[in-house]
């Protein structure tokens, strides 16, 4: 059995949960996020605790499993709580700014990078530290990811986007003694 498939989500009040054949949608105070669900695997909703179960022990089933427990759970937490990223951009005359509804980067180039958010997500921006939140994790971590890779931290002076917490590692520059 999966260690984390076979664990049962609480549902929290003021969240409902609706479980069709081929979908399940999950509402709640931020929104409402939608997941079709796995086939072989049985979502059942009893007493406030929503369980997940497979049809049998398949290797495929038994790979989905976890999965869709993992996706479920992510949908009740994005739903009352909600998820965010920070990303941290270094360098000298690297800037940022909020335009109307997206980012408006200053990252060297010769011309400023103007980056359209998707409804369902915000930013905020303090000093060269932007924060991405929304309810679901993977439209999260992904529009963090796809403004990271607009100008990845560099090996030499660590300039560029960074994640909060991340640890680029460093090179030395060119030295003339090794000889």
């Amino acid at each position: 059995m999966s260690r984390v498939g076979k664990l049962p989500i609480e549902i929290p009040n003021g969240v409902t949960i609706t479980v069709d054949s081929d979908t399940i949608t999950v509402t709640g105070p931020k929104g409402t996020l939608t997941q079709f669900t796995l086939e072989g695997i049985d979502i059942k909703q009893a007493d406030g605790v929503l369980t997940v179960s497979r049809n049998d022990d398949m290797p495929k089933n038994r790979a989905k499993h976890g999965l869709m427990r993992a996706l479920i759970n992510n949908m009740v937490l994005g739903v009352t709580t909600g998820f965010s990223k920070k990303l941290e951009i270094t360098g000298v005359g690297y800037r940022v700014a909020m335009a109307g509804a997206g980012l408006k980067l200053n990252l060297g180039f010769s011309h400023d990078v103007n980056f359209a958010l998707p409804q369902g997500i915000t930013a905020a921006v303090e000093q060269n530290t932007i924060t991405i939140s929304g309810n679901s994790k993977q439209q999260v971590g992904q529009i963090a990811a796809e403004i990271r890779a607009l100008k990845k931290p560099e090996p030499y002076k660590g300039k560029g986007i960074k994640y909060e917490g991340e640890r680029i590692i460093r090179k030395s520059g060119k030295s003339g003694k090794d000889k």
